[in-house]
C-alpha cells in the first residue's frame, strides 16, 4: 500500500491511474545532530510522518496524497556550517528547488503542495507568496511538523536540536539509525544579554557558542515508545489537515 503514497519507492504504473489531490513535500538538511543520529534526519523524519499522514488522510478521508521524495537542502547557522559535511543551502537555492517542484506538478494538474518541514533553519513563507505571483492557482502551505503539537505534554526534557523528541521519533521509525550510547549531552549555551535571550530581536546562534556536541536539548530520555505516541498524533493532525487544504473552499464568508 505504502507505493500508492510515497515516491521514493513507487512507480509510474502504480501512480498513472491514480487521481492524486495534493502532493507533500518533505524538507529537512544534512547536517551534524549530535553524536548519535543521521545526518539527515530532518529529511528522514519529515519523509516518515508524511507518510503515515498521507496514508490516514487516504483511509479516514479517500484522499490521495503522494509523498515527494524528502529534500536534504538546509539553512544552517555559522559554527554549524563549519563542521565536517553540513551542507548550507541558500535562500535562492531553495527558492529554485521549491519552484521547480511546485511548476512540475501544477503542469501535471496538481495544484496543491504542503511542505511538511523538519528542519528549524528552514523559512518559506516569503518563497510562497513570489510563488503565488507566478501561479496564483497553486495552493502552496508550509508548516513545521515537531510543533503541530507542544512537545512537553510527550517529552520529559525536549530541546530543540537531536534532543529527546528527534530521537524518540528516530528509534520509532528507525531503531538501527540510534545508539544513545554514543549521544553528547546535548548541553547548551545562549544569549548573554536578556533582550536576545527572551527574543526580542532575531540573530542566528553561532552554534560552536552554543553547543559542543551539536545537541541542544539532552536525548537522554528519549524512547522508540514516546517517539510513537508523538508521531501518531501528528500523523493524525496532518491528515485532517490535509483533507482541509483539499476543500473547494477554503475560507469563511466575509461579515455583512
Amino acid at each position: 500500500m505504502t507505493k500508492l503514497f510515497d515516491l521514493s519507492i513507487s512507480n509510474y504504473g502504480t501512480t498513472r491511474h491514480i487521481d492524486y489531490r495534493i502532493a507533500l513535500l518533505p524538507w529537512g538538511a544534512t547536517e551534524p545532530h549530535n553524536l548519535h543520529l543521521p545526518y539527515l534526519t530532518d529529511a528522514i523524519l519529515s519523509h516518515d510522518i508524511a507518510v503515515d499522514a498521507a496514508i490516514i488522510a487516504h483511509e479516514r478521508y479517500g484522499i490521495n496524497a503522494m509523498v515527494m521524495p524528502p529534500v536534504t537542502l538546509g539553512s544552517q547557522n555559522p559554527g554549524q556550517r563549519q563542521l565536517k559535511f553540513c551542507v548550507h543551502s541558500r535562500y535562492e537555492t531553495q527558492r529554485a528547488v521549491l519552484a521547480d517542484i511546485a511548476s512540475s506538478l501544477h503542469s501535471q494538474g496538481i495544484d496543491r503542495l504542503l511542505i511538511i518541514n523538519g528542519h528549524g533553519g528552514n523559512c518559506f513563507k516569503n518563497m510562497i507568496r513570489d510563488l503565488a505571483v507566478d501561479m496564483p492557482d497553486m495552493l502552496i502551505a508550509t508548516s513545521e511538523w515537531f510543533k503541530v503539537r507542544p512537545a512537553k505534554e510527550y517529552f520529559d526534557h525536549p530541546g530543540d536540536h537531536a534532543d529527546e523528541l528527534e530521537t524518540s521519533v528516530m528509534m520509532h521509525y528507525h531503531p538501527e539509525l540510534v545508539n544513545l550510547a554514543e549521544a553528547g549531552d546535548g548541553k547548551a549555551g545562549g544569549f548573554k544579554a536578556d533582550t536576545l535571550h527572551r527574543g526580542m530581536a532575531w540573530l542566528p546562534r553561532r552554534w560552536d557558542r552554543v553547543s559542543h556536541d551539536t545537541g541542544i536539548g539532552s536525548p537522554a530520555a528519549a524512547t522508540a515508545e514516546k517517539g510513537a505516541r508523538f508521531a501518531a498524533d501528528i500523523a493524525s493532525d496532518y491528515a485532517d489537515l490535509i483533507h482541509d487544504l483539499c476543500e473547494p473552499e477554503l475560507y469563511l464568508p466575509i461579515p455583512e
